[in-house]
Formats: structure tokens, sequence, C-alpha cells
């Protein structure tokens, strides 16, 4: 049975909870993605001739079981395990098992690292089977547990890990998969952490790529080695040293130069010329013919030596603080010589608080030297504010990444989002690349009109301001404005509560909605079709790259629709469900595997939940196939409600001071019928007799009213659960594409769409409330209401 990707990643993540507490985040991270790299090269290449990994034998995962309890557990691991693995492979480093600082001794350490060891021992977690083919289900964890790491490390130690989504954007933007890449084509990182960002570069490219990177961290270097193999990349070349001091990619020329480079350097380094032979940076002459950075500050000396290191038609892109664009002094120097040379060819401006090392925000500069001399502007991007909160970080959606990308490698300009900067234009604004200079992406802002407050009316500037709805409801304007008596105000036609049905009956409207019906229907039709052709096999990113790009494609040039919001409701459920329901088909095929669901208890004991199926909830079955039965189970629901809202208003009515049941500890059966007893013996308790027997009568209608319940729900299941294995293929994809993925689709879809009407009719009657009292009106209420109040303090005697 095949593993979820977020099963797998919440499995793995219970491996951290072993070491937290004796460590930070910044070192156990080391053990845990450690481990998860010997069980998944022992899975997958242990015993296998020809292998890019040599598993030494008695140094797979399998034989690290046999250490588990063993008083020198992490001597034998470092020993048998750790250092044969690097002694035969391209691997210069792994954490030391036997650290008695960080893993404590004695029996604390046996116990964390067999505790540790055992979480990667479950057959959910056999990596030899548990992968659909081309997609790196082992390499996304690694990126997932990384992500993680990061956000607990803190500021100063997250720097390993660039988040994945800026990753994606910058291997987007350097046009990899775009230029025919070649099987020897190269990518260098020249600060490459834990090598997310090589990576995301290979995934781009339409052919296998070469590999490079340098990481100045022992630790770091060795976690970038570890994810190569687990995305499958064993060749590539990762080297340890300061990239700016000690470079490790050289020849006889100089430094080696590479295809493409892509960075995220540490911002604004203070050390970066410690070591460096300055001014003349001999032997490799970075700085030559652009200035030299000025100490204290490394971000230029970053990006001089990526152009240096890039061929003559080589492309990069490198993030760096804002401050790069608009400093002065010296970097004003170096930025106006790389600019003239023409080496920059975009810019992408940052939210904040997206990198896990700092809060500021920062930009992504690509440099292409192809056609650097015929280059007549640089295209701007201020993507600042397309994010999401996640936790304390920011964090690029879907649709932030597919916008910027689609606008950057096509060039499209987009009011306050994109421009083409001609060159001369900066060299007006003396070279300084601050974004704002040239974009204006600040929000318009509701400007309050003195006159209409006045005297009435809307202003006509606000109606004109929603010009983008006229253009698709043209009469509509007319039916709800009309000319005012003064000059530059409209007169709102119909009540401010009718503004929202007259919208939504006019004939313009019901046409544009017929219309957004029938391109998500066509759009549906065909996808459906080309899901249910997904069997065992298929690679799941391939699907949806195809589902999206057609999704895009049919609301294109859309008029109130932006496509970006459309794409973001698939996305989104991709990435929370359909993900994890392709990678089961992938694996599985179109079968509805049922399983239990086994919880552990406070005495650590299993304790069997019921049963439930991934692929095919029972919500699904049971609207299809035992809709009676669950009507029948939601009318029994419904009386019990009732039942219990009866209860409740007896006890309120009943509760007072003189009510039957303030003699009550606590109201219930034995209580009442104590009661019943006494008031028999009194006199005039014929009141509280009937209220206490009809409190009874209904507990007893409740007590059966739960026990039909119980009873149906348990036939309902059993119905169930004899209706799984009977399903076949053809029920499991109907159930599955028609009414699980695209009717949850589709109502997202739906309700933007409502969204886009609802905004047309609030703003319309926002503007109506705002100048529906002029001042003079106001004026009379408020004299009128002075008068009545003096009336009444003059009856009262006093005098105002």
């Amino acid at each position: 049975m095949a593993i979820k990707k977020s099963d797998l990643y919440s499995s793995l993540w219970e491996a951290c909870n072993d070491l937290r507490g004796s460590m930070d985040a910044s070192q156990y991270k080391d053990y845990v993605l450690a481990l998860l790299f010997i069980k998944y090269i022992s899975d997958k290449w242990a015993g296998k001739p020809f292998a890019p990994i040599v598993i030494p034998e008695g140094s797979s995962y399998k034989d690290m079981l046999e250490f588990r309890g063993n008083s020198d557990i992490g001597d034998l691991i470092n020993k048998r395990i750790v250092g044969p693995l690097i002694e035969n492979n391209r691997i210069t480093t792994m954490p030391d098992f036997n650290n008695s600082d960080k893993l404590g001794s004695g029996k604390d350490k046996v116990d964390r690292l067999t505790s540790l060891i055992n979480v990667f021992n479950k057959k959910e977690l056999d990596f030899s089977s548990n992968r659909a083919e081309g997609d790196d289900i082992l390499g996304d964890a690694y990126e997932y547990l990384m992500r993680h790491f990061a956000t607990e490390s803190g500021k100063s130690k997250g720097q390993f890990y660039t988040p994945a989504e800026v990753s994606r954007v910058m291997a987007k933007v350097i046009s990899i998969n775009k230029d025919h890449t070649r099987a020897d084509t190269t990518v260098y990182d020249p600060t490459c952490g834990s090598g997310s960002l090589l990576l995301k570069v290979a995934a781009e490219a339409d052919a296998n790529v070469s590999l490079y990177g340098q990481e100045n961290d022992l630790a770091t270097s060795g976690l970038a080695q570890m994810n190569m193999i687990l995305h499958d990349y064993a060749t590539a070349v990762i080297k340890k040293g300061n990239t700016l001091s000690d470079p490790q990619f050289k020849n006889d020329n100089g430094l080696q130069l590479f295809d493409y480079i892509v960075a995220n350097p540490p911002f604004s380094y203070k050390k970066w010329n410690s070591g460096i032979t300055l001014p003349d940076d001999n032997p490799y002459n970075r700085f030559a013919d652009y200035g030299v950075p000025p100490d204290k500050n490394g971000d230029y000396a970053f990006m001089l030596h990526i152009i240096h290191s890039l061929k003559r038609m080589g492309k990069g892109a490198v993030i760096l603080p804002h401050g790069v664009l608009f400093r002065g002094n010296v970097e004003a120097e170096i930025r106006e010589n790389v600019i003239k040379k023409g080496y920059v060819k975009g810019i992408i401006g940052l939210p904040p608080n997206l990198f896990y090392g700092t809060g500021i925000p920062a930009t992504i500069i690509v440099v292409d030297k192809e056609n650097a001399q015929n280059r007549k502007g640089v295209f701007m991007i201020d993507a600042g504010k397309g994010f999401i909160k996640d936790g304390n970080k920011n964090r690029l959606r879907e649709q932030d990444i597919k916008k910027i990308t689609d606008v950057f490698n096509d060039s499209i300009e987009v009011d306050g989002f994109s421009r083409l900067v001609p060159l001369a234009e900066i060299e007006q604004n003396k070279y300084n690349l601050n974004i704002p200079r040239y974009i204006d992406s600040t929000d318009t802002e509701d400007i309050q009109d003195i006159e209409a407050h006045l005297r009435g009316d809307i202003p006509t500037v606000d109606v004109d301001d929603l010009d983008e709805y006229w253009k698709v409801y043209p009469t509509l304007k007319s039916s709800l404005f009309g000319a005012s008596e003064r000059n530059k105000y409209s007169m709102l036609k119909v009540d401010k509560d009718a503004i929202k049905g007259t919208i939504f009956t006019h004939p313009e409207f019901v046409k544009f909605q017929n219309e957004m019906n029938s391109i998500f229907s066509n759009w549906k039709s065909e996808s459906i079709t080309k899901l249910k052709a997904v069997d065992i096999g298929n690679q799941p990113k391939k699907i949806i790259a195809e589902l999206s790009f057609r999704l895009l494609a049919s609301y294109d040039n859309k008029d109130l629709i932006d496509k970006y919001d459309i794409y973001q409701y698939l996305m989104t459920y991709w990435n929370e469900t359909m993900q994890d329901d392709c990678y089961i088909i992938a694996f599985d095929g179109w079968v509805a595997d049922i399983h239990r669901i086994i919880e552990i208890n406070k005495k650590k004991k299993e304790v069997d939940k019921g049963w439930d199926c991934d692929l095919v909830p029972k919500d699904l079955v049971i609207n299809r196939y035992f809709k009676d039965e669950q009507n029948t189970l939601n009318a029994l629901e419904e009386e019990k409600e009732t039942i219990e809202t009866q209860l409740t208003e007896m006890e309120e009515e009943h509760s007072g001071e003189d009510g039957c049941f303030s003699d009550l500890d606590k109201i219930n059966k034995g209580n009442i019928n104590a009661r019943l007893k006494e008031l028999k013996l009194e006199e005039d308790a014929d009141e509280d007799i009937e209220v206490l027997t009809s409190y009874l009568s209904l507990m007893d209608n409740l007590a059966k009213a739960k026990k039909s319940i119980k009873t149906a729900a348990t036939e309902l299941d059993a119905l169930l659960y004899a209706k799984y294995p009977t399903l076949t293929p053809d029920e499991v994809k109907t159930l599955v594409v028609d009414d699980k993925w695209m009717a949850t689709i589709e109502n997202d879809i739906s309700n933007e769409i409502d969204q886009i009407s609802q905004k047309l009719s609030n703003r319309i009657k926002e503007l109506a409330e705002r100048y529906e009292n002029t001042l003079p009106e106001l004026d009379a209420k408020v004299e009128a209401l002075e008068e009545k109040v003096n009336d009444h303090l003059n009856k009262m005697g006093f005098e105002w």
C-alpha cells in the first residue's frame, strides 16, 4: 500500500520529538536527516550492482537495527555504518552518533538513538517501492524536514535553507527550461547551503544537468551531499570551503565557468574580504572593471563572483538585500558598471520576512550575459505584496510563484506590478535601481468627498473607478445610476437594499455567469477524461502540471477574472488532498483500500477507532449508494436534538428559586424520581409533579433516540464496510474524480466568481451609505432631538 506524502512527512517529523530538548534544531536536524538518508539508500541500492551509491556489507540500515539497545550504539553506528559510507562514496561528513554532549550519555543516549532508529523501522517506510517514478517523494520529504528545522533554528542558524518557493522562482526565471539544455550543461551554487536551489534548477531543466556547489559550513555541506543523492543526483559535486577566499572550482585560467548559477549568499556578510588580496583579488580578478566592494558588506562580492564565474552566454540569479539596489558610494559605482555592461536582465522585489536568517525584504537579481551588449532595459517586478502568512514567516503562494515567473519570462508589463525600464531612464536616476522609483504599487486611496457629504449623491469618479465592471455590464451602469443635478456627481436610481438584486438579475450579469459556468464545464469535462485515464506508474507532478496549464489557459484574458486566483484554488486543493490521492493511485491503482484506525491511549496501548479509506472517504459512498439510510440517520439526529432542546428549555424555565429543579443537587433520573416520591406526600404539588414527569418522559425518549441512532449508524457502517470491497475501478473513478475532486474544485471556483460580483454590489452599497445623509439632514435631526430633550427637561422642572 502506498504511503501518502503527508503521512510520510508526519512520520518523519516524529523522529524529531526524540531529540528535542537535548539540542537545538540546527543540530538535531543533522541526525534525523542522516537517518533518513541511510534508510533511503539502504532500501533503494543495498546489494544492487552498478548502483550510484556503494553500501558496503554490514553498513545498511538493516545492520543498524542490530545495534538497538547496545550500550555502545553510538560508536557502532559511527564505525560500522557512517565510516564505511563516507569512505566509499562522495560524502565528506555525517554527524557524530557518539557525541555525548548532544545525545546524552549512558542509558539516555542508548534510548534516544534506539528510539530514533525505530522511527524509520516501519513497513510503510519501505522506500524501495514507495516511489512514483519520476517524483522525488523522498527528496520532497527531505525538503519538508529542512524547512521545519529552519523555522525552529532561529535567526542565526536557519541560513542553510532557501525557502522552496523562492528557489522555484529563481529556477524558472533563469530560463533553463527554454534553452534546450544538454547533458553537459553545468549549474553552480557558490553558497549552496543544503542544495535546495541547485535541485530546483535541475528539476526545471529538460535534460540531466551537472550540479556543482560550495558551502562553507561542514555540517551543511554534508546535508547538501545527502540531499543530492536523495534526489538521484549522486554525481553532483559538493565541496566545502569559503567561496570568496578559497573557491574550490578552478582551472588553469582561474575560476571554472558555468552555464547557470544560482545563489542565496549570507546577507551583508561582514568578513567577506578575509583571506582575499585586495584590490587585485589575485589570481581571480573578480573586481576588475567594477570596483572593490566596501569593507563589512559582501553583497556585491558574491554578485561579482557569480558574474565572473558565468560563461559567455551564461545566466544566473542571486538573492540579495534590497539595499544593493540603491546604496551609494562604492556600491553605486559597482552597480553602474554592472548595468552598463548589460548583465542585469531583471530585478524581482520579494515580500519581507520570507527567509529564515532575516526578516528584511530581499530581491532577486537576474543576470544574463547573452546579448548583454544589446540590452536596452531592465525588467522589474514588484512582488512585495503577494504572500500568505505561515506562522511567524511569510510565504509565497502558488499563484505568486506562477504570476512572477509568467510575467518575467514573457516580459509582460502589468500596471503596479511589472515594467521594462529603459536604460536611459535608469541613467537619469544615476543608476539607482530602487523599484518604487519605477513602479508605483501603492493602493489607491479611497477619498471622502466633502461636497457629497454636504449635498448628497455619489461622486462620478467613484462610479467610473468601477470601469472594469462596466466593460462587462455596459447597460447595468445606467440601470443603477442616473445624472445628478450637479456636474461630476451621479444619482443612485435604486434603493440601496435593491442594489444586489438589480445586479444579480440583470441580463448582462446572467450572461457573464453563464459564460463562466461554460468555461469551467469545458475544463471539467476534459479534466475528468484525463484524470480517469491515470493509472499505476503515472507521475503526479505531470498530472498537476497539465491540469493547471489548461486551467490558466481557460481563464486567460477574461474580464474581471484574475486567472492566478483561480489557479490558486486548484493548487491549494492539490497540495492538501489531490496530490496524496494521485500518489496512492500511481502505486495501488483505482482501489478503495480500507484500513483500521489505531490510536495510542494514555496507557500507551493501541485502541481500535474503527476504519476509513484515504482515497474514497465514507461520505462519498454514502451520498452515492446509501442516501436513504443516511436520511434516516439524519432524521433520528434531528429528533434527538429536538428532545435535547426541550429538556434544556424545561431546565431553564424551572430552575429559578421556586422552580422544581432548584432543590436538586444534580438533574438526573435518580434524583428526579426521589423528588417525585417526596412531592406525592405534599399538598399543591401537582404542577411540579407534572413538570418532572414530563421531564422523565423526555429523558426516556432521548435514551430511545440515542439507541436508535447507534443502531442505525452501526447498520450503515456495516453496509459501507461490505460495499467497499465490491467497488469496481470505474466506480472508484466516479467517486474520486467526479464526486470528490471536481465537486470540490467547482465549489471553490464558483465561490470565487460569486465574490467578484459581491465586490461590485458591496462597493456600490458602501458609496450609497456613505453619502445618503447630507450634513443639513443630519443637522436637522440633531436639532429635532435637542428640542425633544429640552421639552422633556422643561416638563421635569429643569430650565434649559
